[in-house]
């Protein structure tokens, strides 16, 4: 989905609530391993912290295994040719200028023509403008 209309994944950034988001970054190894190091110094243990600290804000987002296992791609190459394909493929056309808004409004319309969901996305615009 290329409009700004969060679905329920996004919505609550795919994040766990509560006590079950802080029992799975405990019992994350790397985070477990990266607080348990001996820091050689301040800067150091800065460092460590820092470290530590993003992967256990980020748990849910680096769950690589199971992404995979659910056959989900984790690179960004999909991503990027995806990009290239829908978007450079259409605004990056010999001779052709854009303005942000106007950029934004083709990405938009092309985005969900190649999505199947040109018509949800023109009854939510009209719905909005009502």
């Amino acid at each position: 989905m290329c409009d700004s209309r969060p679905t329920s994944a996004s919505a609550s950034g795919g994040r766990r609530s509560g006590r079950s988001a802080s029992i799975a970054v405990e019992s994350n190894p790397l985070v477990r391993g990266l607080r348990s190091l001996p820091p050689t110094g301040p800067k150091a243990a800065e460092l460590l912290r820092l470290e530590a600290d993003y992967f256990a804000r980020n748990a849910e987002r680096i769950r690589y295994p199971a992404f995979r296992r659910q056959h989900l791609f984790v690179g960004s190459g999909v991503i990027e040719a995806g990009c290239k394909t829908v978007i450079g493929g259409r605004l990056k056309c010999s001779g052709m200028f854009w303005t942000v808004r106007g950029a934004n409004a083709i990405i938009a319309l092309r985005c969900n023509r190649l999505s199947n969901e040109f018509e949800d996305y023109w009854e939510a615009r009209h719905a909005r403008a009502a």
